[in-house]
């Protein structure tokens, strides 16, 4: 029978006979050799307008503008033109706000209509029981996401989405954050994260159609 002081010594040459990748790393020491994974594919969309609501998330006039948020500013005119769209064609439309902003702060491209209401529910905006009840009560089983940020608002709210069993369209082009690594990642984990993966649609907003 192995002794008592020989089990402290079989263990510490059973580690140094371990290959060396055994030994513990994490991603902070492979943090320059990773290399970014293949772009998604991007698909055209046709929307069912009496189905699908559209959730015009947390664009802020203060913060919004080429001096502050460059990339945000950027997309401002497509997300305006999808908008329209969407009015035209009766889309539900619904706005968000984050922090201590209000209704009066959101970007004047995008106002809300009369009739169109505004939430702040934090980062997944289906938190929000109200804006949930607005969808059953319209039977929506499609959202169409825009918003800012890529890395807050959209994909939390597309993650809320998809355990709610919604499907999601996701224009990449409006969906801003403040860089585009936050929005390459927020992208990749749509298109590949649980759950989510088997809801969202990843688009371009002139891929969609009504």
């Amino acid at each position: 029978m192995m002794s008592r002081l020989a089990l402290p010594l079989l263990a510490s040459c059973l580690a140094l006979a371990l290959p060396a990748a055994v030994s513990a790393q994490t991603v902070i020491e492979e943090w320059g050799s990773v290399k970014a994974p293949p772009a998604p594919a991007l698909k055209p969309v046709t929307i069912d307008a009496k189905q699908t609501a559209m959730l015009v998330m947390d664009f802020n006039k203060n913060t919004c503008v080429p001096q502050r948020r460059a990339r945000c500013a950027t997309v401002l005119p497509k997300v305006k033109k999808l908008l329209a769209e969407a009015r035209a064609h009766g889309l539900t439309i619904i706005h968000t706000t984050a922090g201590t902003a209000t209704r009066a702060d959101i970007s004047p491209e995008l106002a809300p209509m009369e009739g169109e209401p505004v939430f702040a529910p934090g980062l997944n905006k289906l938190a929000s029981p109200e804006l949930v009840k607005i969808l059953k009560d319209k039977k929506i089983t499609t959202l169409l996401l825009v918003g800012t940020s890529a890395n807050g608002a959209v994909l939390f709210t597309a993650g809320g989405a998809a355990q709610l069993d919604y499907k999601i369209i996701v224009p990449v082009d409006g969906m801003p954050a403040d860089g585009a690594y936050q929005e390459q990642f927020a992208v990749w984990d749509i298109a590949n994260g649980p759950t989510v993966h088997d809801h969202a649609i990843l688009t371009k907003i002139d891929m969609i159609k009504f």
